[in-house]
């Protein structure tokens, strides 16, 4: 009764929006956006740091790089791994809480690393706790965030928000660089720590969890929205979601898909680009300073392809996204060296702006074929993202040790970005009228 009451009374300040002659507002929806943008940018600095972290960890402790990579792995793999779960759990709780508790998880475990002497504590710090910190922060974030505030633009919003993380590498990298240059990979790790921290009041204050929150429809729908009741038991319904869409053949090609565009992003350039650059006599700051440009690109590539997905077909689009993709990564090997030059810019502009635009598309496909439970199949399809990241994070640094070199793993993750543009384009479309809610 309580939220039809509030929709009643909601109706004439709506009407009063859409009368000519009158100022149109700009929709909560935008701030709650801006804030989830801002959050995901605080996050972002533990994102910039593992690929940063393998040289003066081997150097400190005489750790293999394989070793190292093994903790990369686990934090990659539990970065997609929780995020059904905390898509879930958002639903139970709401979305401050759980922002807000794996900021501090994040904060807790990348401080604790300035305290390690062993292997196994790197594997609990950043392995275990930043992991499972971070994968409460993932993209299933940022799609619940758009699901719940906004009914059009949503292409747009969500190529926004994935910009974020890409935005946040962009400001953390450069800084965290040259703290490992000057100073000692110990200042980095607490900065990381005090970025999650600053982030969780900002949380706390100014995300709202729904639009009937504050009494609002979501940007662009024509009916008010009752908020849902809390949904009990969010562990089993992130479990049954994942059977219930394991079915289907389009989960296992967009799982697939989104395995190797993780194993060619977080897995290879965002771990291994720094060192294998180093390895070829570039300046480590040199080194970050490129992955900071494919974040600037990035910020552009995902925003242009939101604004794509809301006009053209989502499968084509992850088509040519990965087909570019692999085709870059065959020239890589031949680009590397002690400085920066022309080639090798063009690479990391052409490598940025493909970065994560996948996201918006596939963010696209699973809500065609998964209504309502879009969110919680979207962080199963980001496990797999995740998971063929820390795949490729883990057999980087094994080839690098084997074979003192990394032209391998280029060559073959060229090769899976091939297979990636075949299996998009395999996906079948469903017409709006038959989309199902899975759970």
């Amino acid at each position: 009764m309580t939220q039809t009451t509030d929709a009643a009374a909601q109706a004439p300040r709506t009407g009063k929006k859409r009368t000519r002659g009158h100022r149109t507002r700009i929709h909560r929806a935008w701030l709650v956006a801006a804030v989830t943008f801002v959050t995901i940018i605080g996050a972002a600095a533990f994102r910039s740091l593992p690929g940063l972290l393998i040289d003066p960890l081997h150097e400190d402790f005489g750790w293999s790089r394989g070793t190292i990579g093994a903790a990369v792995s686990v934090n990659l793999a539990l970065y997609g791994l929780t995020a059904p779960f905390a898509a879930a759990l958002m639903d139970r709780y709401g979305i401050r809480r759980v922002v807000a508790v794996a900021l501090t998880v994040i904060a807790l475990g990348s401080g604790l690393t300035v305290w390690m002497t062993a292997a196994w504590q790197l594997l609990l710090c950043w392995g275990l706790l930043v992991g499972l910190g971070s994968g409460s922060m993932a993209l299933a974030f940022a799609a619940t965030v758009t699901n719940r505030w906004f009914t059009e633009r949503r292409g747009l919003v969500t190529g926004i928000l994935t910009a974020a993380s890409a935005s946040g590498q962009l400001i953390f990298l450069p800084v965290l660089s040259w703290m490992i240059e000057k100073h000692d990979w110990r200042p980095a790790a607490v900065t990381v720590a005090l970025a999650a921290l600053a982030v969780v009041p900002f949380v706390w204050l100014l995300l709202r969890d729904h639009p009937a929150d504050v009494g609002l429809k979501p940007y662009g729908a024509k009916e008010f929205v009752p908020k849902p009741e809390p949904v009990p038991g969010a562990a089993r319904r992130a479990v049954t979601v994942l059977f219930k869409a394991a079915r289907t053949g389009p989960f296992w090609l967009l799982a697939g898909t989104f395995a190797i565009c993780g194993a060619s992003t977080n897995g290879l350039i965002q771990t291994h680009f720094v060192p294998a650059a180093h390895d070829h006599g570039m300046p480590i700051t040199a080194a970050a300073s490129l992955l900071a440009v494919i974040g600037v690109f990035d910020v552009v590539g995902t925003i242009a392809s939101g604004w794509f997905t809301d006009r053209f077909d989502a499968r084509r689009l992850l088509a040519v996204y990965y087909a570019l993709r692999g085709i870059s990564l065959l020239f890589l090997p031949m680009l590397l060296g002690p400085s920066v030059h022309p080639p090798m810019l063009f690479f990391i502009v052409f490598y940025g702006l493909d970065w994560v635009a996948t996201v918006p598309p596939t963010v696209a496909l699973c809500r065609e074929h998964y209504g309502d439970d879009s969110a919680i199949v979207f962080g199963w399809v980001l496990a797999s993202h995740q998971v063929g990241a820390a795949l490729v994070a883990f057999v980087g640094g094994v080839v690098r040790d084997v074979f003192g070199e990394y032209d391998m793993i280029w060559y073959a993750s060229g090769a899976l970005c091939a297979a990636a543009a075949l299996m998009a384009l395999v996906i079948r479309r469903r017409p709006a009228a038959l989309v199902p809610a899975v759970g």
